[in-house]
């Protein structure tokens, strides 16, 4: 009766428009009043215990260092050298793109502010050169979903927390997966661009061009070796590595790229701020919730209820792929990594799966539910840069879901790209 109180709160309240956040909160609280079994206390200390966590203080780091690198010219930079690359194949500027994207996604670990930041940039580009406008805003809100794979990823720090897993360890897992997606998304990019005659630029390829763009865009491909290197060199722990990084970014925006000033600091911090909130109280309320299903053994309810139905591996990560990405179509991402990692975690850990093998494919998973209704954050951002509609784009978008699909079972059933390195 408890866990059908729970959830029917919780799926009311979303129904009606309440933030996630709330939902979630007002959910556990209805609960614990109809239970009884245990206190109000146990809600608020439960919120409160979740933020008192050295690891968690990575994300609003990592939210300021993105925010600063997106306003720091380093977006700019990122796609001139991306197109210096690949500018005279069919379909550069899409492949470009999306080559931008992923980089862009190893500085600000966000699927959104990657869409805002390379979108306002390389949308109206593409449109300029006769790339038609839906297939051009698809490209790069699909890429966009790449800022969550790539390190530094906040939903795999949110994992590692939850998981009691390594961060570091799920840092390194998420680099090949991140190419992995990106090349099917070049790969169905250039069968596109062939099939209606995007041709690249008619600049031949130039070995010095490349070098020049390289060498200013240097500084800010530097920042995943720092962040990465660091980490696994035992510098500095992946928390203190968000903090290097703000510096970072502080000193080439501030000093060396000009394109920001003091004068713009208090706007960046605000922000940063605020959507760092949004974070802490979604991880807050999500906390508390998970931790009420934990006392109710909910967790191990559904391992026994898998294993019962099937004891097929296969069957169980189809499963489990299918919730992810129905999940991740109705949740804010962060909030369904703290809700359902202590639910699918030891149930895949008796099914064999690394448990950073398992956190991949959860971030994968869930990171496709940028580009799907209702709640893809990606369309909206991807609709509101180009100026056209979400419904309208849902479907420009379909053959990167595909896509992407297609690059999450290979992750799925070809362990070693996300364990070879760890």
């Amino acid at each position: 009766m408890s866990l059908f109180i729970l959830f029917t709160t919780f799926v009311f309240l979303v129904l009606c428009t309440v933030p996630v956040a709330i939902s979630l909160a007002i959910a556990t609280l209805i609960t614990i009043l109809s239970a009884g079994n245990l206190s109000v206390e146990f809600l608020v200390s439960s919120m409160i215990n979740s933020l008192d966590s050295f690891p968690i203080m990575a994300v609003p780091f990592f939210i300021l260092a993105g925010e600063i690198m997106g306003r720091g010219g380093i977006s700019q930079r990122l796609v001139n050298f991306s197109h210096s690359l690949v500018k005279n194949i069919t379909g550069g500027f899409a492949i470009a793109s999306i080559l931008t994207c992923m980089l862009f996604a190893a500085i600000s670990g966000s699927g959104p502010a990657t869409v805002a930041a390379v979108g306002g940039i390389m949308i109206p580009a593409m449109i300029k050169y006769g790339y038609d406008k839906y297939f051009a805003t698809a490209v790069v809100t699909a890429a966009g979903a790449i800022g969550v794979m790539i390190p530094p990823s906040i939903p795999m720090v949110m994992y590692g927390v939850a998981a009691s897993t390594s961060i570091g360890d799920l840092f390194i897992a998420g680099i090949f997966p991140g190419i992995l997606v990106t090349l099917c998304l070049i790969i169905w990019s250039y069968i596109y661009a062939k099939h209606k005659g995007y041709k690249g630029s008619d600049e031949p390829f130039s070995f010095s061009q490349v070098f020049k763009e390289f060498k200013n865009a240097q500084l800010a491909l530097f920042i995943p070796v720092i962040i990465l290197g660091g980490i696994y060199g035992g510098i500095f722990t992946p928390t203190e590595a968000s903090v290097v990084a703000v510096v970072y970014g502080l000193i080439i925006s501030l000093f060396v790229y000009k394109e920001i000033t003091v004068k713009d600091l208090p706007a960046i911090f605000t922000k940063s701020i605020l959507t760092s909130v949004i974070v802490l109280i979604i991880v807050a309320s999500a906390t508390a919730f998970g931790k009420y299903l934990s006392i109710e053994q909910i967790p191990t309810q559904v391992a026994n209820a898998m294993l019962a139905f099937s004891e097929s591996k296969i069957v169980f990560i189809t499963l489990m792929v299918a919730l992810l990405l129905l999940v991740g179509c109705f949740m804010e991402t962060i909030a369904a990594i703290i809700i359902l990692t202590p639910l699918l975690v030891p149930v895949s850990t008796v099914f064999g799966f690394h448990p950073v093998h398992t956190g991949v494919i959860m971030v994968v998973s869930l990171a496709i539910g940028f580009i799907t209704p209702p709640l893809g954050l990606n369309l909206f951002v991807g609709a509101s840069v180009a100026g056209i509609s979400v419904d309208k784009l849902s479907k420009a978008i379909i053959p990167f879901f595909i896509s992407m699909i297609v690059a999450l079972f290979l992750i799925i059933y070809l362990p070693f790209l996300s364990l070879s390195m760890i």
